[in-house]
């Protein structure tokens, strides 16, 4: 059997064990284990396993995973979160769907602090569901809007998913930061702007909000929400300005969320233990799945399957568009079955020498990458954030309500990604002014 041979039945093993639901880190790193022991024996898939995972782990760039957690677990518990959507509440009730608009301004605010979109669902579906039902919304607006709103940590800086890719493709993490950030921001006005008509039309989705807010309690409300913007614009700013490198900026924003927290009452040692605690454990579970992923791209360059893509991508003569709509497919299909960052790491390895064979900008195509991620988080049957968001509703809400709501916003994503493939400037245009 050619080596190649052994590569192609990797793969497809690989999928089979997915599709019987192994976890992803067994099946990548256990298939690619066995593989380099067929094409080249014991002692390098020994040697392999000794030094790759180590020097995985140590890397300088991927120090900023843990530090952007660290931030978002010591905004959530220490309340950053709950005043950024008390004030947004204020502010904007009068709005038709007033609640849904804050809660979706309310999860950008917050990814732009946490980097996880499971996160941001999680902290902001806790303080907005309950509300929103409170005062009679339509359950599958209230569920569907946190659902697709919590997506937005995975594109709006920090991003975990931008320090994964740029590490897997050697691209400047701190410009695939800053390139989600347009992309980021359009997406939460898009959703703002489906939620405002979609109310206007049938205001039975959203009735109005009798209470009576002054705006002595609004501005109350706003000055209690600066740490949030202070700690976003530090990180964000650092990075764009060059200041700072990703790792850096995310070391300072992980202090000063903790002085911040200080500052208000709110930091006790139950708070630094919990902070802490949910850092290492999601760390260790994106590591861990990660370093398999590693081992997955060193098998296949071994067995000879990037030059082989490449070699076929060139003779079918792919545009930039096609192979973007065929990553596009791939990425649908996988993530119905599995966890997006984990079809990112099964699908880069493959798709990477099709991508610098066909010449394309990478990281346009990590803007890509990452927002099929978040297409992926909502898209059934395995859809993350919608399973988040039915455990935080609890018994009130079906599992098919909050699909059923997610709906409206997976047709927005279309519209945004028709318009990120057709305008790459809109993702280019910031990291060509870093450091300017």
């Amino acid at each position: 059997m050619t080596d190649l041979a052994i590569g192609g039945g990797a793969l497809v093993a690989i999928l089979i064990l997915l599709a019987l639901r192994v976890p992803i880190a067994f099946v990548l790193g256990g298939v690619s284990f066995v593989g380099i022991i067929l094409v080249r024996g014991w002692n390098a898939a020994l040697n392999m396993l000794g030094s790759l995972p180590h020097s995985f782990a140590s890397s300088w760039e991927l120090s900023a995973v843990p530090m952007f957690l660290l931030m978002g677990a010591a905004a959530f518990q220490t309340g950053l979160t709950q005043s950024l959507y008390s004030a947004a509440r204020l502010w904007l009730n009068k709005l038709p769907g007033g609640l849904a608009v804050a809660t979706n301004f309310t999860a950008a605010g917050f990814a732009a602090a946490s980097g996880s979109s499971v996160a941001t669902s999680a902290a902001v579906g806790r303080l907005a569901i309950p509300e929103m039902l409170k005062y009679g919304y339509d359950k599958g607006l209230a569920t569907g809007t946190v659902a697709a709103s919590g997506t937005l940590g995975a594109l709006i800086p920090p991003s975990i998913a931008f320090v994964l890719y740029g590490w897997f493709t050697g691209e400047s993490v701190g410009k695939l930061l800053i390139a989600g950030l347009i992309p980021g921001v359009m997406t939460g006005a898009i959703y703002t702007l489906m939620i405002i008509l979609r109310c206007m039309k049938s205001p039975e989705l959203a009735p109005k909000m009798t209470e009576v807010v002054t705006m002595k309690e609004k501005m109350q409300a706003l000055a209690a929400v600066w740490p949030m913007p202070v700690l976003v614009l530090c990180v964000i700013g650092s990075i764009y300005s060059g200041i700072a490198t990703p790792t850096e900026a995310g070391a300072v924003g992980a202090v000063m969320a903790f002085v911040i927290g200080a500052a208000k009452g709110k930091l006790t040692w139950s708070v630094l233990w919990r902070s802490m605690d949910d850092t290492m454990n999601t760390t260790a579970s994106l590591f861990f799945l990660a370093i398999g992923a590693v081992i997955l791209t060193r098998f296949l360059a071994i067995a000879g399957i990037p030059t082989f893509i490449a070699e076929v991508v060139s003779d079918l003569g792919l545009g930039p568009v096609q192979l973007v709509i065929a990553m596009a497919i791939v990425f649908l299909l996988l993530g119905m079955f599995l966890d997006p960052i984990g079809v990112m790491l099964v699908t880069l390895p493959i798709f990477l020498p099709a991508f610098e064979a066909a010449d394309l900008n990478l990281i346009w195509i990590g803007v890509i990458v990452v927002k099929m991620i978040e297409i992926g988080l909502l898209t059934p049957p395995v859809g993350i954030n919608v399973y988040v968001v039915k455990q935080v509703a609890g018994e009130s809400v079906s599992l098919s309500t909050v699909f059923r709501g997610v709906g409206w916003f997976l047709a927005c994503e279309v519209f945004i990604m028709v318009l990120l493939v057709a305008y790459p400037a809109l993702s280019l245009w910031l990291p060509e002014y870093m450091g300017h």
